[in-house]
């Protein structure tokens, strides 16, 4: 049955049969690229483009790429059914996979998957491979890549020659076809192209975090133990529960945690906003002896955070004895130079705070004794 395409409707997406080798210039290693062409119906306007393989990322990809060349989004996109892309292939229902739906959804467009095994479903695109065989691959045969940007710059090189060629038997070329019947048809694109992601179950740890690729992103702590869903794309790990995003982080390669403070126990984020600089603020509003305590606490750690704990200890002290005993008993543990939280914990709760300090002496007399020997008793 001939096939009419409305202008605007249908692109038709396939991958090449033909390879084209390409050595790593550091490994010395020579890979097949694989071919994607994708062609609109009424105009056969055409693009191609390399990728490595032909797993979802690539077939989704090169879609991207190819609305991008065009300028527009059709009404459909007609693929063949590989596996990366169709869950379920059937010939009357068939379904698309997770990541194939969110690029349908993005780009507000329908996804028919042809046929299986029915290649006249989808001729267009046929043909189009056959023409990028023929005026593209066959005038790059002789060349040797050393990688895949350097054969998708080759290959967009002749693009342009390969749509202005004249159709044999119908007036004008696939450039001036598009221009007159499918640019017009097309919707605009998207403000931002699709981002592929991936999905991933994970289970929320004991410390409300959840692990992928050894970093470890925060969830709110009210769903530790609880199991929910990973997206992931290369630029954010989105966290899903029951279809509701409940976290989003920006991805890291490296080993780590992102901890979101919202996410935390209150006790959890409490102690995680004390600083230095706090504590001996709060000291110094307390007076000048509970200040020296404080900053000797601090300073006489290897590491400041070392002394948080002791520090916590007096704020403790003084919401249990109030802040002039608290005060009263710093003086004191600067007096006899005890500075340090059991020292003051032993002074409130013995009372020695309420004991005035004895006041201090120039010199001391030793008293008269006889068995105090002087200086005399050396010559």
């Amino acid at each position: 049955m001939r096939q009419v395409h409305r202008a605007g409707e249908k692109l038709f997406v396939d991958y090449a049969g033909q390879t084209v080798p390409v050595l790593d210039a550091r490994t010395g290693e020579l890979r097949q690229a694989q071919i994607f062409v994708a062609a609109l119906g009424a105009s056969s306007y055409t693009f191609a483009c390399a990728t490595w393989t032909q797993q979802a990322v690539d077939w989704i990809g090169g879609q991207v790429d190819a609305l991008g060349f065009i300028g527009g989004c059709p009404e459909c996109v007609v693929p063949d059914n590989p596996r990366a892309l169709i869950a379920h292939p059937d010939r009357y229902e068939p379904e698309v996979g997770r990541a194939y739906a969110e690029f349908a959804t993005h780009y507000a467009v329908a996804i028919l998957p042809a046929r299986p095994r029915k290649p006249q479903d989808k001729a267009a695109v046929e043909s189009a491979v056959g023409v990028v065989s023929r005026w593209i691959l066959a005038r790059l045969r002789q060349r040797q890549f050393f990688g895949l940007a350097e054969l998708n710059a080759a290959i967009a090189r002749l693009l342009p020659d390969l749509n202005g060629r004249p159709f044999k038997k119908l007036p004008g070329c696939r450039r001036s076809a598009f221009e007159a019947l499918d640019r017009p048809a097309l919707r605009p694109l998207p403000p931002t192209a699709f981002e592929l992601s991936q999905w991933k179950k994970a289970r929320v740890s004991i410390d409300y975090h959840v692990d992928f690729e050894r970093h470890y992103y925060s969830v709110p702590n009210q769903l530790v133990r609880a199991e929910i869903e990973l997206r992931i794309t290369a630029r954010v790990v989105e966290c899903f529960h029951h279809g509701k995003r409940v976290a989003s982080h920006a991805r890291s390669a490296t080993p780590g945690y992102s901890t979101l403070a919202e996410h935390m126990p209150a006790s959890h984020r409490a102690h995680r906003e004390w600083s230095p600089g706090r504590l001996l603020h709060w000291g110094a509003a307390r007076g000048s002896a509970t200040l020296a305590v404080v900053r000797h606490l601090l300073e006489s750690k290897p590491h400041p955070e070392q002394g948080y704990r002791a520090c916590l200890g007096l704020m403790h002290l003084s919401r249990t004895y109030g802040e002039p005993r608290l005060e009263a008993a710093c003086a004191r543990a600067v007096a006899i130079r005890a500075l340090n939280y059991r020292s003051v914990n032993s002074i409130l709760k013995s009372g020695l705070d309420r004991v005035a300090l004895p006041s201090p002496t120039a010199s001391a007399e030793l008293p008269l004794h006889e068995n105090v020997r002087g200086p005399h008793y050396f010559h």
